[in-house]
């Protein structure tokens, strides 16, 4: 339900029409709801630890229907922008417990394989949401990309029931101080990286580095605080934590890139090339099955290894395209770094979630997406400042390329990190 919002992607060209914006306008489409779901999930982790996830859940379902409604019928962009905000905070509350409910449901001998189904269908919402949504926006405009969810989110509210192992009364208390300090540095980061080439970046840097010190400060220092500070002083856990943010910088050049690359003259033409980068979340999909088994048969820290290694090479074999590039080159090079990154989020999930404490498994899954989405616009920010740069001064293919090598030796020093974590 939620990465099936890469379908409102597809529909940009209508709400822009329908609403007479300009184009660069339809970022305000996207940002309120990013800034919303990244802020907001390590904090309803901890809510479902304390009161129940199941419960959090099915909050964050319930919002959700409202929103995808509200949405749909959004007579202005102003609404439009507000009920983002709105579904942003149902996302929040679906994806910080969806990880806790899904190892909920059977012994932690399991968890891997539970994880690997878990990252799977979170690819395959990603997966299905281009092509389902260009359907969807030829027979019912825009809207329909909202109403489509609005079923799935309402069945799954009826159909859920409360996993055995989280039947329990809540203990703690809820640290109130910590979350709002938290939430203000979350939405000062990414704005800090979108604004790295304007003046404006340094005020939201400053916000950002004091709400970080200052929950650092009230966390080590509150008996309930949102997440122990001090699981990260262990180098095995701050390492994954690190890697997971740096894997996933460097594989959203995939998203960013690619496409521009597949437009091109010398590209494979639209249908082709959606079919071509769809390769990417179909490596996701085919690997988070396998490593949730292969976890039962070498360690977490392995399989990341691995996982890290493949997505830098599929990055190189990109980075190698040329004009006459043949599609299916294309498709086995952006397997090989989906299938890669599908192993190592798999890995870092069962990594982190065995790591935090089991009755606080709502933090631990919420810090995965986390720092996966701080990844994610750090890429968007960074490698598109450094693509302009380079395809000024050398053209596109070799600033193409550049970039891609550059990601590469970012995936690289993920593996080396993880092989020092070891040691």
């Amino acid at each position: 339900m939620v990465p099936f919002d890469s379908a409102v992607n597809i529909a940009f060209p209508a709400i822009t029409r329908g609403f007479a914006l300009a184009v660069g306008d339809i970022q305000w489409v996207i940002i309120p709801y990013a800034l919303t779901y990244a802020s907001l999930m390590l904090v309803f982790g901890r809510v479902g630890d304390l009161l129940g996830h199941a419960r959090v859940f099915r909050a964050g379902l319930a919002c959700s229907a409202v929103a995808y409604a509200a949405c749909a019928l959004a007579t202005d962009i102003a609404w439009l922008v507000a009920f983002r905000i709105l579904q942003g905070i149902g996302a929040a509350l679906v994806l910080s417990c969806g990880a806790a409910l899904t190892t909920a449901l059977a012994d932690e001998s399991q968890r891997g394989r539970l994880l690997g189904a878990y990252t799977m269908m979170m690819a395959l919402g990603g997966l299905c949401g281009p092509a389902l949504g260009g359907v969807l926006v030829a027979l019912g405009d825009w809207p329909a990309v909202f109403w489509f969810r609005i079923p799935f989110a309402l069945a799954a509210l009826v159909l859920l029931r409360d996993p055995p192992q989280l039947a329990r009364a809540p203990t703690g208390r809820f640290d109130a101080p910590g979350a709002v300090l938290l939430v203000l540095a979350l939405l000062a980061l990414p704005l800090t990286i979108n604004r790295l080439d304007r003046a404006s970046a340094l005020p939201f840097g400053l916000a950002a580095v004091a709400g970080f010190a200052g929950f650092a400060w009230r966390e080590l220092r509150t008996a309930h605080p949102i997440i122990d500070l001090r699981v990260f002083r262990g180098a095995g856990f701050a390492a994954i934590t690190a890697a997971n943010l740096t894997i996933n910088l460097a594989g959203f050049v995939v998203w960013l890139l690619v496409p521009y690359y597949l437009a091109r003259d010398a590209g494979p033409g639209v249908a082709l090339g959606g079919a071509v980068l769809a390769a990417a979340s179909l490596g996701v999909v085919i690997a988070s099955p396998i490593g949730g088994r292969l976890l039962g048969r070498i360690a977490a820290h392995r399989l990341a290894l691995v996982g890290a290694a493949l997505s830098a090479l599929g990055l190189v074999l990109v980075g190698r395209w040329q004009d006459d590039t043949g599609a299916l080159e294309m498709v086995l090079a952006l397997l090989v770094q989906g299938v890669g990154l599908g192993l190592f989020q798999v890995a870092c999930a069962d990594s982190v979630t065995g790591t935090i404490a089991r009755q606080d498994r709502g933090v631990s899954g919420s810090l995965v997406l986390v720092t996966r989405t701080v990844g994610i616009v750090a890429a968007a920010s960074l490698m598109r400042l450094l693509f302009e740069t380079l395809s000024m001064r050398d053209g596109f293919l070799p600033a193409f390329r550049a970039c891609f090598d550059f990601a590469a030796l970012l995936s690289l020093a993920t593996v080396a990190l993880l092989a020092l974590r070891r040691r």
